[in-house]
């Protein structure tokens, strides 16, 4: 399982590599390059689905 994602944000297009959490969906973030806060899309279950280049722990999960 890869527990690493990068987010790119879609207001400024900064990029950052995150460690994604085992334990919980994470349904907001904040950009760190310029302070967007992000929120899950609809159907989306966290902001590593959404916006992310690798799918939440639980959706790999569900992928196998």
């Amino acid at each position: 399982m890869n527990l690493e994602s990068t987010i790119t944000c879609p207001k400024c297009g900064g990029t950052k590599k995150e460690t994604m959490p085992t334990d919980r969906c994470q349904n907001q973030y904040t950009c760190s390059a310029c302070g967007a806060q992000l929120e899950s899309k609809d159907g989306d279950c966290c902001v590593f689905c959404s916006y992310g280049d690798t799918k939440c722990p639980a959706k790999q999960q569900e992928a196998n």
